[in-house]
């Protein structure tokens, strides 16, 4: 750990704010780049049909509503951040799952997964009992394969664009992103 590092997590922390690992600051800030609303609505919007809408569970919709609700519930920084990977990487798996591999907006989503592949080794360390009980919770939702009955019809455009949201509240403080 280098010279000064630990003080900078001392002082976030006792500003109520938890320090994001230098890893994720990096993967994230990728991710930012790669979501760019230029590429979201050239991949997301016009290869796909007009109104064209992929079906997730509720769970998997993570709008910044959600995250000031929970963090308002006293949820940790941290956990926030688990929260959203695991919900964020799940939404870019169900629209992959519905191209086939020559669609043109197949490589994009293959990039978006290996950039949350990457950030789930990051993540590779957290533990479900580490986060407080409604995070776990949601996050064994997320990943239950049944639950369609409560399924939601949802633009790919929209999933990452509330995937772009979360992630600017919960990294853009921490990993001092100018442009958040």
């Amino acid at each position: 750990m280098q010279p000064g590092y630990a003080a900078v997590l001392c002082v976030l922390a006792v500003l109520g704010l938890e320090a994001a690992a230098p890893g994720e600051c990096e993967l994230t800030r990728l991710l930012q780049d790669k979501l760019q609303y230029e590429m979201r609505l050239q991949y997301m919007k016009h290869y796909f049909p007009i109104d064209y809408t992929v079906h997730v569970q509720y769970e998997e919709v993570l709008r910044p509503a959600n995250i000031t609700r929970l963090r308002n519930g006293t949820v940790s920084e941290a956990a926030l951040r688990y929260l959203w990977f695991h919900v964020s990487s799940q939404a870019v798996l169900r629209i992959r799952e519905v191209l086939p591999e020559k669609h043109p907006s197949w490589k994009y989503t293959q990039e978006l997964c290996q950039l949350f592949d990457a950030l789930g080794k990051e993540y590779s360390k957290y533990r479900q009992t580490d986060v407080e009980a409604v995070v776990a919770d949601l996050v064994k939702l997320v990943h239950s394969a049944g639950a369609e009955s409560r399924r939601k019809a949802v633009r790919p455009k929209a999933l990452l664009d509330n995937c772009l949201k979360v992630m600017r509240m919960l990294y853009g403080a921490p990993c001092r992103w100018e442009s958040t």
